[in-house]
């Protein structure tokens, strides 16, 4: 026998249209209400029929959620946020992850939009302003999170890379290294133009010039920390400390830093980028500059939010979430070095 939400707000003891705002997790019901309804409808096995709600709401409660890779500790943080706010406010979430190609991005981004999401949260390659418009033009809220899009439409959150980036260099600079190798991303990347442009103006406060021999730039992947981190301990270059900006690199970087007997800090002082429990566990426990993921999610979520409830021509703005060093143990003066 089917059970109808007649049935479920007869047994919640509400009215048919009270029980059908809080499965659909409308703010006017109380979270009393919503707990009763709920509960109501668990014990009953309901199962609302979304497409016919869709279809006569052209609301799917539906999010998509694009990301590069679930490797990086951001996106885990992200994909945290956004399922506990999408879940508390009565929506669904269509994880896709696309390793970065920009290819397979815009296919997802076109396939959401055929599935009629009401709104995209993007982590992605930076080249998918097309689709990203195209979802927006049908009605679709999206909004670009750590990773600007050229030509987009959306807004888009980011962290502070350059800030962090250069508050790092000059914590290093500080404590009188001068050889510091720096391991980042692409120039295609936001994170990968701004915080290479923090170490270097960082570097520049103190009248050095970049060493191009100290500095080892690729993609996201703990394959090329391995390779960069060994190519510039075999460099005759003096380094003394490291800035690893590369979060995905630093899966790479630390266990070949152990592996070659690299000691931290008296052999090398390190400072990562991005913050992950494990981070202060090591041994010793590493210094980051934290970019505030959570906050970034959350600010993310409150323009998605504010789009779906208040269709508007977005107006590509830019908002910025502050990052901050986290001092820790990876870091000692040259002075002190063995």
């Amino acid at each position: 026998m089917t059970v109808t939400l007649a049935d479920v707000a007869a047994a919640a003891g509400v009215s048919r249209s009270t029980a059908s705002r809080a499965l659909s997790g409308s703010t006017l019901i109380s979270a009393d209400t919503r707990r009763t309804v709920e509960e109501a409808a668990r014990t009953l096995g309901y199962r609302p029929n979304r497409a016919a709600s869709a279809l006569r709401s052209n609301k799917s409660h539906l999010v998509g959620l694009v990301m590069n890779n679930l490797l990086n500790a951001t996106f885990h943080t992200v994909a945290e946020v956004v399922h506990k706010r999408c879940s508390d406010n009565g929506f669904q979430v269509l994880l896709c992850i696309t390793d970065a190609d920009p290819s397979r991005e815009r296919d997802v981004l076109a396939m959401l939009g055929d599935h009629g999401v009401d709104g995209t949260i993007v982590i992605g390659s930076g080249r998918s302003a097309v689709e990203s418009n195209a979802l927006l033009s049908q009605g679709r809220a999206v909004v670009n999170v750590i990773r600007s899009v050229r030509g987009s439409a959306a807004p888009t959150v980011l962290a502070d890379d350059l800030d962090g980036a250069r508050d790092a260099t000059a914590h290093l600079l500080d404590l009188g290294h001068r050889r510091i190798g720096y391991i980042g991303g692409l120039e295609d990347a936001t994170s990968g133009r701004e915080r290479f442009e923090g170490y270097r103006s960082a570097l520049a406060d103190h009248g050095i010039e970049v060493d191009p021999s100290l500095i080892r730039k690729g993609p996201f992947t703990t394959e090329f920390g391995v390779a960069a981190v060994d190519s510039l301990l075999d460099e005759p270059s003096g380094m003394t400390a490291l800035y690893a900006a590369n979060h995905e690199a630093v899966f790479g970087i630390l266990p070949t830093l152990v592996g070659r007997g690299v000691s931290v800090p008296s052999d090398l002082s390190l400072i990562c980028h991005e913050d992950m429990p494990w981070l202060s566990l090591w041994h010793p426990a590493v210094t980051v500059v934290d970019n505030g993921a959570s906050q970034l999610a959350n600010v993310a979520m409150d323009l998605l939010f504010q789009q779906m409830s208040e269709p508007s021509k977005p107006d590509g703005r830019t908002y910025r979430i502050g990052a901050r060093l986290v001092e820790r143990a990876s870091c000692a003066p040259v002075v002190n070095r063995n």
